[in-house]
């Protein structure tokens, strides 16, 4: 008995502590800025308070209300909406010009990819004040260019037009997005076996055909992880929004966290606007979740 508990005391001296403390600092970055507050923010959830004023424990009453929110609930819709603009449409269009520059030895194909990424790297508040100016209504370059076309009835204010601001913005987030698609199609079609293009040419097989019954399946993994990422922009966009149309005009425009802002940083609803941040969360959580796992379950089948 004494033996095997000397052999025991003599492994448990022998781990080796030197990876632990590698990754130490990492650990301690993640559990301060990032896990702390996120257990913060579901904790203050639950309680009355401004940021300032003493917290007052209401329980589950501003998640009872947040169900009666009419302006988060308008926000929720707008994001969901926004998902044809930041997911399908930028998915299409990717795919589209995979096909292009893919299969076509078109000069200057590597500059095309370059330009059509930077829509993506360049911060989103720097594209939104390009795009702010682009559709101002007096001296933008969008009603210029109609009006000295002769179209000026066409020349709209944009961005604060009732039945055309939230489109305006979905094609800002359109033209941000599917850059991004494109390089993760491009670098997809890169491990497709040639010789399944050639099959399909002597089969009679267009280009159309080629990308439907090729190239998709080929690249089935990075639609799915395009198709997660650009779901998650879409219902968590802020930052666009803010710049362009601050929710307006009227709320066409407002998402759930601009409406989170406005409560945390104007209204000084701290605690409800945590409320409305966990809620957000857990439907990011969940619809990722889902598509994650179908995505899975596909792969799997094949």
């Amino acid at each position: 008995m004494n033996v095997s508990a000397q052999t025991g005391a003599n492994k448990i001296h022998r781990i080796n502590i030197t990876p632990y403390l590698f990754i130490l600092p990492a650990f301690l970055f993640f559990f301060i800025f990032i896990l702390l507050p996120v257990l913060n923010t579901f904790r203050y959830s639950f309680f009355d308070w401004t940021g300032f004023s003493d917290e007052v424990f209401v329980g589950i009453k501003n998640y009872q209300e947040l169900l009666k929110d009419q302006t988060f609930l308008t926000g929720l819709l707008n994001n969901l909406k926004f998902i044809l603009f930041f997911t399908f449409l930028p998915i299409i269009i990717a795919l589209v010009l995979t096909a292009l520059l893919s299969r076509r030895n078109l000069w200057g194909r590597n500059i095309f990819r370059v330009s059509f990424f930077l829509s993506y790297v360049m911060p989103m508040v720097v594209v939104g004040v390009v795009w702010r100016w682009i559709y101002n209504p007096v001296f933008g370059p969008l009603n210029t260019s109609l009006k000295s076309m002769g179209l000026a009835s066409l020349a709209k204010p944009w961005l604060g037009d009732f039945s055309l601001a939230f489109i305006a913005v979905g094609i800002i987030a359109t033209w941000v997005q599917y850059g991004y698609c494109l390089t993760l199609f491009m670098a997809g079609v890169q491990r497709i076996d040639e010789s399944l293009y050639d099959a399909a040419k002597v089969d009679g097989a267009n280009e159309w055909y080629q990308l439907l019954h090729v190239t998709i399946p080929g690249i089935r993994s990075e639609i799915s992880v395009a198709l997660v990422t650009t779901f998650i922009a879409a219902l968590r966009v802020f930052d666009l929004i803010f710049v362009t149309t601050r929710g307006g005009p009227g709320s066409e425009t407002i998402v759930t966290s601009l409406w989170l802002y406005t409560n945390a940083f104007q209204i000084n609803r701290v605690g409800y606007a945590a409320a409305i941040a966990v809620v957000q969360t857990a439907i990011i959580l969940l619809i990722s979740y889902f598509l994650l796992n179908r995505s899975r379950g596909q792969e799997e089948g094949d």
